[in-house]
């Protein structure tokens, strides 16, 4: 007799990652307040469930920015590059896409969420995660000395808010990213 139990369990998780696919794409065109029968609709699920995963729209708001942080943590360990400083700029620039896309979520969360939440102390797991790649990168000499990854953070946070276009933006960031360079000399 086969073991069905596992094939639930798999079947489950897929679609939880369905709705949090569905629900990160239409709150970045719509923004939060897209109705949570528009996610069910937009997942391929029925909405009990979607209200079996997420009970509330708060529910399902932690666990996008909680996914979308394990990603950029993750990626800091996986990313490709030939030197340590293109690398680190490749993860820089993860980042970045993360700030620029995760605002509708943050904005949907502190609607109905204590900013003390531990929710949102996601800082602390992006040092944690990145640290290691502004050492190889400095320790390399590739990465000017001057600037720790707290400073760097908040460049690339800052040039993610500029408003305009991302085609707007990215001009911005690659020539801050270039400033980073260590200077000879």
């Amino acid at each position: 007799m086969p073991d069905h139990p596992p094939a639930r369990r798999a079947d489950a998780a897929r679609n939880r990652q369905r709705i949090l696919d569905a629900a990160r794409t239409a709150f970045a065109a719509t923004g939060t307040e897209t109705s949570m029968a528009e996610i069910a609709r937009r997942s391929g699920v029925g909405p009990a469930t979607l209200y079996r995963n997420f009970a509330t729209r708060h529910e399902l708001l932690e666990a996008l920015l909680v996914d979308e942080v394990d990603e950029v943590c993750a990626a800091a360990a996986t990313v490709e590059g030939d030197t340590p400083r293109d690398r680190l700029t490749a993860w820089l620039r993860r980042f970045f896409q993360y700030v620029t896309t995760k605002r509708p979520v943050v904005i949907g969360l502190l609607e109905h969420t204590d900013r003390t939440d531990p929710v949102f102390d996601t800082r602390g797991r992006m040092l944690t995660a990145g640290r290691p790649l502004l050492t190889a990168a400095q320790e390399a000499h590739q990465i000017a000395g001057e600037l720790d990854l707290d400073q760097i953070l908040d460049l690339v946070m800052a040039i993610a808010k500029i408003p305009g276009t991302p085609e707007y933006r990215q001009p911005i960031l690659d020539a801050a990213l270039a400033g980073l360079h260590a200077r000879s000399g």
